[in-house]
């Protein structure tokens, strides 16, 4: 008897056998994979510009782990200005442009006959940047009646936004699909022309010099005497040149040049003496007109000085200082507008350098201007003859009077106060032994204020206090004071201040004494006028 198979085993089988098929299916079409593009544009000579300039943006990195693309590339004829330049001018904008020449869908050939006549509209990589407005990060492609060829343009009319389709370049099925255009395509609203008029970003040379790994020396002084900026400045408009010396050249100096030993602003000016102020490829070198070029040391000097002679000499570049002939070896760096080229010797001016005999090599040459180009060393003083003597024809204040130069009137009280009391405290160590002078000036003080008149004639005292001394000594010091016409008008000043308590406070009491003894006076008036009138002897006491 035959074994019959369950309903239900029957299914489990179809469905096992229906999924292998499928995964079969599967496995034998091709998917989608990340395509290296520079990889595959790099085949095909035509597109090394545009590919060049790809590479430079951060679109190459945008197109990492991406498929089912189709690059609109451009070839080097068609390109509107060279490869350097867009290199050099690379930024947002400009990778925005690029963006727009990735469709985001794989168009091979035979899909640009099946598009109908009022087009198709393709997204781009750059409608996913979140800039482009609407739709206008698509492209409109269509094709007209008869034609082989499409046309791809912004959605939007925008002068220059369109280009034609020349032909298919190569294809990765299913992942990329490379297209030539005639020209670049714009985005609708983004100007390329003022893309292209910003200035290129400055090429650093002393970067260049650094990985050319032979011009150590050369960059170290280029970065440590602050000219690199100056350089980079000039790049813009004609251009520079720049004769870059080997680090041989540097070890073959002769020890007597003294380069190192030069200060930082000498040094400046031999590194400005390398640079040509404008660009010259090595063709325009080997056949210039005019063998004598100023450099730029030339421009913080005279005209016709710091100049180089360049000649052509046994199938080569020569340069001639007046000291040095150099000849260059190889190229560096071309890029307009930047030249960097390598030179054999050290450029040494003529106006800093000399030969030691006019038949010797370079071994004789010396730093004849180096010992001038430092500072002069100060004059000294004349020292006067000391049988000649002049008087100063008139006494001057002392210098903390004069406040350093500034007027005398417009120093501040406390300043002045102060330079007066020094100059007291210094006479009244000098005097003493206080003498009474039979004339001079009188200091008293009338009710708190300090006035001054000619002095009469002094009073015999029996009782001279310490008081007493101390009055005499400050109107001592006060008179030798006045004897130097510039102080003069300060005495009243130099009480005002008060400075001298002591004398003050014995004024006062003498005052006060007078008072009292005043007071006393009009108390016996009054008694006696009582007792002339009448009055008894108890109302004088009381």
């Amino acid at each position: 008897m035959r074994r019959q198979i369950p309903p239900v085993s029957r299914l489990v089988h179809l469905a096992a056998a229906v999924a292998l098929l499928a995964a079969s299916a599967a496995a034998s079409k091709p998917g989608p994979v990340a395509v290296n593009v520079t990889g595959v544009l790099s085949a095909f000579p035509d597109l090394a510009d545009f590919t060049r300039l790809l590479a430079s943006s951060p679109v190459l990195a945008e197109l990492a782990g991406r498929s089912s693309l189709t690059l609109l590339a451009v070839p080097n004829g068609n390109l509107p200005q060279s490869p350097s330049a867009f290199a050099a001018a690379s930024g947002a904008d400009l990778a925005d442009v690029l963006r727009y020449h990735v469709l985001l869908e794989y168009l091979a050939p035979a899909d640009l006959h099946r598009i109908p006549a009022s087009g198709k509209l393709v997204t781009t990589l750059f409608q996913t940047t979140g800039r482009a407005p609407a739709d206008l990060g698509a492209v409109n492609v269509t094709t007209t009646a008869g034609a082989s060829l499409a046309v791809v343009r912004s959605p939007a009319p925008s002068p220059g936004s369109n280009a034609t389709v020349l032909g298919a370049i190569t294809a990765v099925p299913y992942n990329l699909s490379v297209l030539a255009v005639d020209g670049l395509i714009v985005p609708s609203g983004f100007d390329l022309a003022a893309s292209e008029s910003r200035p290129p970003a400055a090429v650093n040379i002393t970067r260049v010099l650094a990985d050319a790994r032979a011009f150590n020396v050369a960059a170290s002084m280029l970065e440590a005497s602050g000219v690199a900026g100056e350089f980079e400045a000039d790049e813009r408009g004609a251009g520079i040149t720049v004769f870059a010396p080997t680090d041989d050249a540097f070890a073959g100096l002769p020890a007597g040049d003294r380069l190192q030993s030069l200060p930082a602003d000498r040094k400046a000016v031999v590194l400005r003496f390398h640079v040509l102020h404008s660009y010259y490829p090595l063709g325009s070198l080997e056949s210039i007109v005019n063998p004598v070029q100023p450099t730029l040391a030339t421009e913080f000097s005279n005209a016709g000085r710091f100049t180089l002679n360049i000649t052509r000499a046994n199938g080569s570049v020569a340069i001639d200082t007046g000291v040095v002939q150099a000849t260059i070896t190889r190229t560096v760096f071309d890029q307009n507008p930047v030249a960097v080229f390598a030179v054999s010797k050290v450029l040494l001016p003529k106006e800093m350098f000399t030969r030691t005999d006019g038949a010797g090599g370079d071994s004789s040459i010396v730093a004849a201007t180096a010992a001038s180009s430092s500072p002069p060393p100060a004059a000294t003083a004349p020292e006067a003859s000391e049988s000649v003597r002049t008087p100063p024809t008139r006494l001057s204040s002392p210098p903390a009077l004069r406040g350093g130069g500034q007027d005398y009137d417009t120093a501040s009280a406390p300043a002045r106060a102060t330079g007066w009391w020094c100059i007291a405290l210094v006479k009244g160590l000098v005097l003493m032994a206080p003498t009474q002078p039979k004339s001079g000036l009188f200091v008293g003080i009338n009710k708190g204020h300090v006035v001054t008149k000619r002095e009469l004639p002094p009073r015999p005292s029996h009782r001279k206090g310490k008081a007493t001394k101390r009055v005499t000594m400050v109107r001592g010091l006060i008179r030798e004071v006045a004897g130097f016409a510039p102080y003069e008008k300060r005495i009243t000043e130099l009480l005002k201040v008060g400075k001298d308590k002591r004398a003050l406070k014995v004024a006062k009491r003498k005052l006060g004494t007078h008072k009292r003894a005043k007071k006393k006076r009009e108390e016996m008036a009054n008694v006696l006028r009582k007792m002339r009138s009448g009055g008894t002897h108890t109302d004088k006491k009381k």
